[in-house]
């Protein structure tokens, strides 16, 4: 369902309409880094489709960024996993300067993959792969024709290797992030702006239900945001905070693959004890 509202007023453009386009779609906005990304843009002047399954989330949102930056913003509550609701994102998008994409969501059920239920697992494809996929190939056609635009595709360090007990999840995640490497190399010399968001543990809603307490390099989903919006047409892909990219580098890099995945084993152990499966949409 659409709901459509208009403000006056802008404040904080800060180049990021001229740069990009009027309108930005984030996609996984009801909480989290979906929130601190509809923050940070809604501060740089951009009007914003947000889009998630909860609708009274999604209209309490919209309403702060109305009030505080002067926006127009567009609410899309569904589900991403649902083709027609893809569709239908199409048609509404299709008449907006649609200058940059956000995809935040995912699912992410906890435990061993043998165990899973199968609709649970095929949930992390629809979201996780077929929504950024569909997503993308629906705006990126426009954006070409303007010569301009951005996307940010939210991996993990969860993807950077196999991750028991959510393992589908970081095969996912890897998924994008070379997705988005590719995507940058073909878009660079036509105007659009393509990364990849590295981010490791993030103070949300979703990962507190999950872990329950700070891991090290633990960040707030502003600082992920920030960092992410400012190496945007620098890179392909950002790690966000110093612990984190030492440990992007040393996992990825120095590890034998095998040492690797068993570190990321011991990390998410008592994930599986919870059974709590973490939902970001």
């Amino acid at each position: 369902m659409l709901n459509h509202t208009t403000s006056t007023g802008r404040t904080g453009h800060n180049g990021f309409p001229d740069r990009y386009g009027e309108w930005a779609l984030v996609a996984g906005a009801s909480e989290g880094i979906g929130v601190a990304f509809a923050h940070a843009l809604a501060q740089r002047g951009m009007n914003l489709v947000l889009v998630a399954r909860r609708k009274t989330l999604l209209d309490e949102l919209a309403k702060d960024l109305r009030v505080r930056f002067g926006i127009e913003t567009l609410c899309a509550d569904g589900d991403l996993a649902v083709p027609d609701f893809l569709e239908n994102l199409r048609r509404v998008t299709s008449r907006l300067d649609l200058g940059m994409l956000v995809y935040n969501a995912a699912h992410a059920p906890v435990g061993d993959f043998a165990g899973a239920d199968i609709p649970d697992l095929m949930r992390v494809v629809d979201v996780n792969v077929r929504g950024p996929v569909t997503l993308l190939r629906m705006v990126l056609p426009s954006m070409v024709e303007r010569k301009r635009g951005a996307v940010i595709l939210m991996s993990s360090l969860a993807g950077n290797q196999g991750t028991p007990r959510i393992a589908a999840y970081a095969a996912s995640k890897a998924f994008n992030r070379v997705l988005a490497e590719g995507l940058w190399y073909e878009l660079k010399d036509k105007g659009i702006e393509v990364i990849s968001c590295f981010a490791g543990a993030v103070r949300t809603p979703g990962y507190a239900n999950t872990v329950g307490k700070d891991a090290p390099g633990t960040l707030d989903p502003g600082v992920v945001v920030e960092k992410t919006l400012r190496a945007l047409g620098r890179k392909p892909l950002v790690v966000p905070g110093f612990i984190n990219g030492v440990a992007y580098a040393i996992m990825g890099r120095l590890l034998p693959r095998k040492a690797a995945i068993g570190i990321m084993a011991g990390s998410t152990k008592d994930l599986a004890r919870s059974g709590t499966p973490k939902v970001s949409s």
